[in-house]
């Protein structure tokens, strides 16, 4: 896939959970991709939810001080940091596509950050939502792991 990835939440913390199977080798090697490629993207809000996950909902957490230089690492992404009028935005578009609030947060990050496509295992894999392709790269593995 060519063009800004926007990554959810999910994808971090399966790159960094060596728990995580197969699952944590096709997010690492996804990662690594887009680090060579410079086309990642996240936004504040997917780093706020890496940070508790990693630390605290994963088999074996991280510490808080590898999880912080983690995210200090992510900071040379292209990171979205969302407004008060994106909240606004957010809500149309929770409204317009049946999302979460949270879902619909990652949309329009995405969008601002001129993304092609969000990466994620939790929308619809291949629909797309303003304009964004929605991809999950872990189609195919439900019985794997």
């Amino acid at each position: 896939m060519s063009g800004k990835q926007f990554l959810d939440t999910n994808i971090l913390i399966y790159a960094h959970d060596l728990d995580a199977g197969l699952r944590h080798k096709v997010a690492a090697s996804l990662v690594a991709e887009l680090w060579e490629s410079g086309q990642g993207v996240i936004s504040v809000q997917v780093l706020q939810e890496f940070y508790v996950n990693i630390t605290r909902k994963i088999p074996r957490p991280l510490s808080l001080v590898v999880a912080r230089g983690l995210i200090e690492t992510y900071c040379a992404w292209h990171v979205v940091t969302p407004t008060a009028q994106d909240v606004l935005r957010a809500s149309e578009v929770q409204e317009r596509n049946s999302l979460s609030f949270w879902d619909a947060m990652i949309i329009v990050s995405a969008a601002n950050a001129g993304a092609n496509a969000v990466v994620s295992e939790d929308f619809n894999a291949g629909q797309f939502i303003e304009g964004l392709l929605i991809y999950n790269p872990f189609i195919g593995m439900e019985n794997v792991d």
